[in-house]
């Protein structure tokens, strides 16, 4: 019989963390704007922009050292409720420093939750459903992505900024109440884990060797992220393609529905029938950007993207938690998320230039060869993997 998936606190922590990223995707498209109204010039919007990353990036290898201390269910609430005091106190920020400021915050508090959620589900989820649950978790990601930029605009159109960011704290409280129900570790399993943390090395705290080639890979899946995401816009007003908005609505409507097969599949056939065919789909819709003249060819696109990118996330996140002991999931977790985050920034920065030197169609072309490079590293591995128990084998 199948292990149970769908307990109580599993759907909790669903919906706690659906809630954490719908409040940071509000502030996408309208912090900007906020920040320009407050005479923010586009080389301090933009630092506003990656400061939040930067600060998430920096403080994630101290996590999970942190959370084997003080408890992974404590410092995830400490995270979210960072998170809501920097989205309450943005209104209050009458200049460009002290939104600098409160960005730092927010990103600290983001870096902490991001990687306590997945941390914790990782705990909850049963081991033989690592894929499927995973998969499933992560909807409250791709449900943020499409709800959360229209609730956000039209908050600020209709309402003004101060609703926005009332509303956007009153979701992340929320958060935390659902996240509040959720068990959390036990003292006798924070003391084992913390022993075994004091007999790694000094590095090993802050880095797992183990989850490197997931992070790897992931590093190359953000660093085409990066770009798609970013320059959509601008790649709709080049172009001429209009309801350019309908692509993240597909975007993350293919990504929520691929998890449904995609998680299954990982947990059955294993990983290789997973990533490899999900980087083909994201190859495929780079290229289906490239030719894009239609709204028609850009929602095909974002049905192709969308499907790669649904089934590639959760399952190096599996992999990455299948690949470590219980005690180090905390420290994985943050390194996967890193090398993620990395790859969205430098990205969005590399893919820019390129844009530059030619135009947002070609662009996207060229982020399809980050994709190429993660299936020749995954073959290499998978090859090297293959060789190495062959050669086992052999010797037994």
């Amino acid at each position: 019989m199948k292990e149970t998936l769908w307990t109580k606190p599993f759907i909790l922590l669903i919906l706690s963390n659906l809630f954490l990223f719908l409040s940071l995707e509000m502030l996408l498209p309208t912090l900007p704007m906020f920040a320009a109204e407050k005479g923010g010039t586009d080389a301090q919007i933009g630092l506003i922009i990656g400061l939040f990353t930067f600060s998430a990036v920096l403080l994630r290898p101290f996590v999970g050292m942190a959370s084997d201390k003080f408890g992974k269910k404590l410092l995830l609430l400490v995270g979210v409720a960072i998170c809501l005091i920097g989205t309450a106190s943005y209104y209050a920020a009458v200049t460009i420093t002290m939104m600098l400021m409160l960005r730092i915050v927010h990103g600290v508090g983001f870096g902490i939750s991001t990687t306590l959620y997945g941390t914790v589900a990782s705990d909850i989820i049963p081991a033989s459903r690592r894929g499927e649950g995973m998969g499933f978790f992560g909807t409250g990601n791709a449900v943020a992505i499409s709800l959360g930029p229209f609730l956000g605009i039209w908050l600020m159109e209709e309402y003004g900024f101060s609703a926005l960011f009332i509303v956007g704290a009153c979701i992340l409280l929320l958060a935390i109440v659902f996240t509040a129900f959720v068990k959390g570790d036990t003292k006798a399993e924070r003391v084992k884990v913390q022993a075994a943390a004091e007999r790694t090395s000094f590095m090993l705290r802050f880095v797992e060797p183990k989850a490197l080639m997931p992070s790897l890979l992931g590093l190359l899946v953000g660093l085409s992220l990066g770009g798609v995401i970013s320059f959509i816009t601008l790649f709709g007003k080049e172009t001429g393609v209009q309801n350019i908005g309908f692509f993240f609505l597909v975007l993350a409507l293919s990504e929520f529905l691929i998890r449904f097969v995609s998680g299954r599949i990982f947990d059955t056939k294993g990983r290789f029938w997973v990533l490899f065919p999900a980087a083909v789909s994201c190859i495929i819709g780079c290229i289906i950007l490239y030719m894009t003249k239609s709204t028609g060819t850009l929602l095909l696109a974002a049905v192709f993207y969308g499907a790669g990118f649904g089934a590639i996330f959760p399952g190096l996140q599996a992999w990455v938690i299948d690949r470590v002991e219980p005690g180090r999931r905390g420290v994985a977790t943050a390194t996967f998320y890193n090398a993620f985050d990395i790859g969205i920034g430098s990205g969005a920065m590399l893919l820019g230039l390129v844009a530059t030197w030619s135009n947002y169609a070609t662009m996207y072309l060229v982020s399809s060869v980050f994709f190429i490079v993660y299936l020749a590293v995954y073959f290499m591995y998978e090859r090297k993997l293959k060789q190495g128990r062959q050669s086992k084998l052999e010797t037994h």
